[in-house]
């Protein structure tokens, strides 16, 4: 997780907001095989944590762009 959470980091840090920051950091503090399974597809994930910043992460995964 932290390669994956790491370049996102590096590629849009600049451009986030407080907040954003903050919701970043919120899905940093999840566990591992949790959040990486939610970013496969491995396993649903739960409807409280899909917000904005996941999908911009797992989006990231999948296309390596910002």
């Amino acid at each position: 997780m932290d390669l994956i959470m790491g370049r996102f980091a590096d590629a849009v840090i600049s451009e986030l907001s407080e907040a954003e920051v903050d919701a970043l950091e919120a899905l940093s503090e999840f566990p591992d095989p949790d959040l990486y399974a939610w970013l496969t597809g491995a396993r649903p994930v739960p409807a409280e944590h899909d917000v904005a910043m996941f999908r911009r992460l797992r989006d990231f995964r999948l296309t390596g762009t910002p």
